[in-house]
């Protein structure tokens, strides 16, 4: 029986496929927070992951010779860098005699490091149960309703063998990977010969499914990527059971005539790309949910794309659709403590505006006051305080020179440990890969309980007790305002809530908190669960830290059409003079 793990795989594998083997089966040994870190600068460190308590760390080799003492040298530092306890050095070829000396001088030293070469990757793979992670461990993949629901759907019309389509609509955080990787076990389990090909438009977000596929594969199911950075002989496709590709990878490829495995499933995430040309053309010529071609299924978080077109030209209605509001109040996601603030809000200001109509950048000059991060770290520490000091904070930052500023000043209260991360400064100088993988490893554990995050963190942060969110940045796409806020939507044990603080210093966040307001208020189904805390997800508007309901009011009437202000571009004139008698009371009690 083929595993993911044997000779060939070794034998056929690139570096970066070897890589991710050994990724897998830390993942399928039960290994906690297992990440990728191998690439360039990685100072030594290919994979990290936790196992009772401690931190491992794995240097890989798939060179053709044996690895030398070199490679143990750099393991130990890495070791010492990364703060791991177990360091393990795993290579295809073996080891010299000198590293095999060199080591076991080490360990009668007290410092041990582990060697993997490919006789135990191999035993180590044999040792595994047949069974995926997801069914030897159901308590950590428990389906909700829907989900289920949504996978019996589209499970039957696969096997119907008929021509179709489905389409999976589903919000951050809710679990639409689930759906596809669940689909994709029940299918497989019954038809073993099954072939998937998983699409998506970004050369991470393939890296990703890929990984989030693992729990519910089998262990003789083998999986293999095609993007931007790695590329598979297209003839040893026949050897995998699923494909995980890129758009822009595969599209040339078919147009020069490269012939692909016969799919049976085809699967597009973040399917509401789909329109432009690249992605047509490679459903036409799979034939993607028509006659004699794969069946196909479409995950997003919004049924419409970029343009507003909808996506009926491929799929009929979906099998499921919730948004982020109905996930909230159905019990799905964390509970939210919404609180925006207005502390900085100058409301005489607004007296002195000429005019009729204004735009969001003319509002914005005259109605904020720019600096207040003393205001914004002491409520951060209050809210620290209020969640007992547990789990972790994010605070979103638009510099990294903000973003070192407040990490430190938290710092210097003491009340948390914090630190910056980011990809890029304004001067052109990068976070290093060494910095940046330690960083994460630390926040995952707990060493690093707030990151004051510049442009990263928006998705693909595996912590689920992230219990606090800090906006200081703004953003006017809504698509990244919910993957940040996705960020402490998950659900873990013992977290009651996730408080988000909003001292975002625009009128359209205003009119999204008013608008979000609305929808949780609104009547609709409540969780009847008894596994959750009752505390209801709301939006407050707050000024010195107390519930602020007469300038909530007033911004409710001025603004009028929220999501029209919400959606408006700086120079748009969406917003007409404030009612004057609103306005001169809402002056009077807090100017």
């Amino acid at each position: 029986m083929r595993r993911f793990v044997d000779d060939l795989a070794i034998s056929i594998s690139s570096w970066q496929a070897y890589e991710r083997m050994v990724a897998r089966l830390l993942v399928a040994e039960g290994f906690d927070y297992v990440a990728l870190v191998g690439r360039s600068g990685d100072g030594g460190a290919d994979v990290l992951a936790h196992r009772r308590g401690k931190r491992w760390l794995f240097q890989v080799k798939r060179w053709t010779t044996p690895a030398g003492s070199e490679v143990l040298d750099r393991t130990i530092a890495a070791a010492a860098t990364y703060g791991a306890q177990v360091p393990v050095i795993v290579s295809k070829s073996g080891f010299t005699r000198g590293l095999i000396v060199q080591r076991d001088r080490l360990a009668a030293e007290g410092m041990n490091v582990q060697l993997w070469d490919r006789e135990v990757l191999v035993s180590r793979g044999q040792k595994l149960p047949i069974e995926p992670l997801s069914r030897r461990a159901p308590e950590r993949f428990e389906p909700r309703r829907y989900q289920e629901d949504a996978t019996d759907a589209i499970v039957q019309a696969s096997m119907s063998r008929k021509p179709g389509s489905a389409l999976v609509v589903l919000a951050t955080g809710l679990g639409k990977t689930w759906v596809a990787a669940e689909t994709v076990r029940r299918l497989c389990s019954a038809e073993p010969s099954w072939r998937v090909l998983v699409v998506a438009h970004t050369n991470d977000l393939v890296y990703q499914l890929e990984r989030a596929f693992w729990p519910f594969l089998r262990i003789d199911q083998t999986t293999a990527v095609i993007n931007g950075f790695e590329r598979p002989k297209w003839t040893d496709l026949d050897h995998y059971s699923i494909v995980f590709a890129s758009r822009d990878s595969l599209v040339p490829a078919m147009d020069s005539g490269i012939s692909l495995p016969d799919f049976d499933m085809v699967i597009v995430d973040e399917c509401h790309h789909l329109g432009s040309n690249r992605y047509e053309s490679m459903l036409d010529y799979l034939a993607a949910g028509r006659v004699g071609g794969p069946f196909l299924l479409g995950l997003t978080a919004t049924p419409w794309r970029p343009g507003g077109e909808g996506l009926d030209h491929r799929f009929d209605a979906p099998v499921v659709n919730k948004d982020l509001v109905e996930g909230l109040r159905s019990g799905f996601l964390a509970n939210v403590d919404y609180r925006m603030y207005m502390d900085n809000v100058d409301w005489r200001g607004l007296q002195r505006l000429r005019g009729d109509r204004f735009t969001p950048r003319a509002i914005n000059r005259t109605l904020f006051i720019d600096q207040w991060d003393d205001a914004v770290i002491e409520r951060t520490r209050e809210a620290w305080a209020e969640l007992q000091q547990r789990g972790r904070g994010i605070v979103f930052c638009g510099t990294v020179e903000h973003a070192e500023r407040v990490s430190a000043r938290i710092n210097a209260l003491g009340f948390a440990s914090a630190r910056p991360i980011y990809s890029r400064a304004s001067d052109g100088v990068s976070m290093g890969p060494i910095d940046r993988a330690k960083l994460l490893l630390d926040f995952a554990d707990g060493r690093v309980q707030i990151l004051c995050a510049v442009d990263v963190l928006n998705e693909g942060v595996d912590v689920p007790d992230v219990n606090l969110l800090v906006f200081q940045r703004v953003t006017h796409s809504r698509r990244i305002f919910v993957q940040q806020l996705g960020r402490g939507l998950r659900l873990a044990p013992g977290k009651e809530r996730v408080l988000v603080l909003d001292f975002v210093s625009d009128v359209r966040r205003f009119a999204a908190g008013l608008e979000l307001q609305q929808s949780l208020e609104a009547p609709g189904p409540r969780s009847d669960r008894s596994t959750r805390v009752s505390l209801p997800s709301r939006v407050s508007f707050r000024r010195a830290d107390a519930e602020d309901i007469e300038g909530a009011s007033f911004l409710r009437h001025w603004l009028g059409e929220l999501q029209e202000v919400e959606e408006a571009g700086e120079d748009v004139s969406v917003l007409r003079f404030p009612p004057i008698d609103l306005l001169s009371d809402a002056a009077r009690n807090r100017g």
